[in-house]
């Protein structure tokens, strides 16, 4: 039953009577069009169909789930109501309004202020969940940071030799961490050299190493003086590894809170896999809805200018535009703004025109 035979023989019948194959994501844009979704919500079905690790599939279904669009709803229905109060002050002097009507925008705007700037304050959680967490492995050449690389994506993905410098260029490989998408890069040996070559691996191992929300600094177990090179990035988000323990006779020399591994024998993996994704997982935690695409983070950020805008406005009517700018940037989140809310919340609240 599942032979192309069959199945073209059953596409022919299908064309004759009326049908085609839907395109990509029709059904998902119909769903839209027909109120059944938002644009957050169809965007969490992509993700969805894409996800490779837990992680992302649980965050594809709380997106679905419509928690983010929910969010972003509600601060618009913040905003709408905002407007519709200055609206009425402005066109509609002559009724009997709340006198402190302008105040009460103010106070709230700025707590919608703060509200959007902590959401956005989220270090990219959200797109670094969606597109992989990035995990730079640096430190001293032939510390054994290639071989990690390969134990951990579990196959021969870079170069391995006993010749200092082996690596040049930085090694990209995705895997999938304890349910959490992790990109490790590995990257060229930090030390000084007059090779035009090397010295260009070591700027982009830098600039990785820079980038990276973790770095695993390997250095050998027998030269524990080494992983003082680990000094020049933050010290919760940088693990330290003592390589080559199967050479070292001597572990308690080794830095606190250094996880002793051997990339040749496998000694002290499983145990730096479960460190590394309890360091991942600390940042990660899905309580509160996130960010997922950038976006978002532009329609947003342009909500936050014209919030802002609006609190320096000299005239109550450019405030207004302002937070109805800003109304629509949210609104274009979801892929819902109607005017017709505008004039709801007008009579609603004011009772105007009785």
């Amino acid at each position: 039953h599942g032979g192309r035979a069959v199945l073209s023989a059953i596409m022919v019948v299908q064309r004759r009577l009326g049908l085609r194959l839907a395109e990509p994501q029709e059904f998902t844009k119909r769903a839209f069009q027909n109120g059944k979704l938002d644009l957050t919500q169809a965007e969490a079905i992509a993700d969805l169909a894409a996800a490779e690790t837990e992680a992302q599939r649980r965050q594809a279904l709380r997106q679905l789930d419509g928690a983010l669009g929910e969010l972003y709803r509600g601060w618009a229905d913040r905003l709408v109501r905002l407007l519709a109060h200055l609206e009425a002050a402005i066109d509609f002097p002559d009724e009997d309004l709340p006198p402190e009507i302008e105040a009460q925008v103010e106070a709230e705007t700025r707590g919608l202020l703060a509200a959007i700037e902590a959401h956005l304050a989220d270090g990219r959680r959200g797109e670094r969940l969606r597109d992989g967490i990035a995990v730079a492995i640096v430190g001293p050449p032939n510390a054994g940071k290639s071989s990690l690389l390969n134990q951990l994506a579990r196959r021969e993905a870079a170069i391995t030799s006993p010749i200092a410098g082996t690596t040049r260029d930085v090694i990209e490989v995705a895997v999938d961490l304890a349910g959490y998408p992790v990109v490790l890069a590995d990257t060229a040996g930090l030390r000084d050299s007059r090779d035009a070559i090397e010295q260009e691996g070591l700027r982009r191992a830098l600039a990785r190493a820079e980038a990276a929300e973790l770095r695993l600094f390997v250095f050998d177990a027998r030269h524990p003086q080494d992983a003082a090179g680990a000094a020049a990035w933050p010290a919760a988000t940088t693990l330290l590894v003592a390589n080559k323990v199967d050479l070292a006779p001597e572990m308690n020399r080794l830095p606190d809170g250094a996880v002793p591994v051997s990339t040749l024998t496998g000694k002290g993996l499983p145990h730096l896999i479960e460190v590394l994704a309890a360091r991942v997982a600390e940042g990660y935690a899905l309580e509160a809805p996130l960010l997922t695409r950038a976006r978002h983070r532009e329609a947003l950020e342009t909500a936050l200018d014209a919030l802002r805008r609006s609190l320096d406005a000299g005239l109550p009517e450019l405030r207004a535009e302002d937070l109805r700018l800003a109304w629509r940037s949210l609104g274009h989140i979801t892929g819902r703004v109607d005017v017709e809310d505008l004039l709801d919340v007008i009579f609603a609240d004011f009772c105007i025109g009785k």
